[in-house]
């Protein structure tokens, strides 16, 4: 968005609407105690060199992901993202209203959301999908207000792999409906361990595959256990890119599936904006939370779309609404939609098998250094590795050799007792030297 300052002759025709002389006279109703002797403590203007040379002195005292080995994921993934994703974005057609109040108006708006939804619906296997979440974390708090809404019971258990900022999140929303929250203790391989604590006063249970230390899971018998206790499944997916390989929720009996849909058209970006998926069985339609776009026919019988059920606060009474999400994430779902749209279903499954290869490549190099023990025994494109000594410390030292060598575990949970645990991702922007300069930086530092 450009920034065009007014002229004076702009200043003198606003002043003359409103019938003031002078810009004194328009603020002559502040008090003059209120106003500032000079100005403001701020860099005086500069002109536009100046300025770019100062935010580009700024923005290179952060070091760029892709300026050199990069291992961290842990929920944020980096991939590399077309040029026609942000060529497309920025299109009138698409780029049209931020969120649809007057929805038959915003016909770009909409048809894209309609396609989200789809798009989504096929990659978690489920019947339908909104358009959309602010993000995965979120995303995940209102499945389990939703579980409860469909349920009436007052319980969810949250198991051990669950990403802890997903759990947090989640209890700090459900706290506040007044929901018991079961979380269990952080666990690289215990999705399973689930199924001893469903009662009959469970709405729910949430696992993560893979989940947030990379292991892969598949969690039918975990479905069949909490259907039998009439409660849902709601399977966490914070990769999306692993839809490209790995079994769908749907397929494994989930009831609802979120996700963080970051890794698909949406670089890192510094932490956000993010877009959250979500999707359920058609049965629980009417309970679940933001909006569904439809398509439909106009009076001569064109096609046009039309958003088929709002159940946010924003259309309906803020009493009768299933949720206060205010936003889609549009422009984050824009993205997600073209970038997939661009990869297709042959395209997504060749990048998850590239980044399912890179990982292992990654594995294989890590479990070779002495003293690093593999922990995850069944990974997607992430891995957890336990190392000697303090993780967080490590990884500030591997950033004096260049190398950004993943997320220590006990950043996410000071609380786990973790704290030699790190979480190392690689996907299809990893190449192989990385691999080798990561696994001989490692294996220097654990030698002296």
């Amino acid at each position: 968005m450009r920034y065009l300052p007014l002229t004076p002759d702009d200043r003198a025709q606003m002043l003359g609407v409103i019938g003031a002389d002078s810009i004194d006279a328009l603020f002559a109703g502040v008090p003059q105690a209120a106003r500032l002797a000079g100005p403001v403590d701020l860099p005086a203007h500069a002109g536009e060199l100046e300025v770019e040379r100062e935010l580009a002195g700024l923005a290179a005292m952060n070091r760029p992901a892709g300026a050199g080995p990069f291992f961290c994921g842990a929920g944020a993934y980096r991939h590399h993202v077309p040029a026609t994703v942000d060529h497309i974005i920025q299109r009138s057609e698409f780029l049209t209203s931020y969120t649809p109040y007057q929805p038959e108006i915003a016909q770009g708006t909409l048809q894209v959301l309609f396609e989200f939804q789809t798009q989504v619906a096929a990659l978690t296997g489920l019947d339908v999908a909104n358009a959309s979440m602010y993000d995965g974390s979120t995303a995940c708090a209102e499945a389990v207000m939703m579980a409860q809404r469909v349920t009436r019971r007052e319980k969810a258990i949250l198991s051990g792999g669950l990403h802890p900022h997903y759990a947090a999140t989640t209890q700090t929303i459900a706290h506040a409906e007044g929901m018991e929250i079961v979380r269990q203790a952080a666990a690289i391989d215990a999705e399973a361990a689930v199924i001893e604590a469903i009662d009959s006063e469970t709405a729910c249970v949430v696992v993560q595959t893979p989940n947030v230390f990379g292991v892969v899971t598949d969690v039918t018998r975990i479905a069949e256990a909490a259907h039998a206790a009439g409660a849902l499944l709601i399977v966490v997916t914070t990769e999306a890119v692993s839809y490209g390989l790995l079994k769908s929720p749907g397929e494994m009996g989930a009831d609802i599936a979120v996700a963080e849909g970051q890794s698909i058209g949406n670089a890192l970006n510094f932490g956000g904006p993010y877009v959250g998926l979500f999707a359920c069985r058609e049965k629980l339609v009417r309970q679940m939370p933001g909006r569904l776009c439809g398509e439909t026919v106009d009076a001569e019988g064109r096609r046009g779309f039309v958003l088929t059920l709002s159940t946010r606060e924003q259309h309906i009474r803020r009493e009768k609404a299933t949720s206060n999400i205010c936003t889609n994430s549009g422009l984050c779902a824009l993205a997600f939609t073209i970038h997939l749209s661009l990869l297709g279903e042959v395209g997504l499954r060749q990048l998850a098998a590239i980044n399912h290869a890179k990982a292992r490549k990654l594995r294989d190099a890590l479990a070779a250094v002495k003293g690093v023990e593999v922990l995850t025994p069944r990974f997607f494109n992430e891995i957890a590795v336990r190392v000697p000594g303090d993780a967080a410390a490590l990884v500030d030292g591997l950033l004096d050799d260049g190398v950004v060598a993943g997320v220590p575990f006990g950043r996410l949970d000071p609380s786990a007792g973790m704290d030699d645990v790190l979480l190392c991702a690689a996907t299809e922007t990893t190449l192989d030297a990385d691999i080798t300069a990561f696994a001989q930086a490692l294996a220097r530092r654990i030698g002296q």
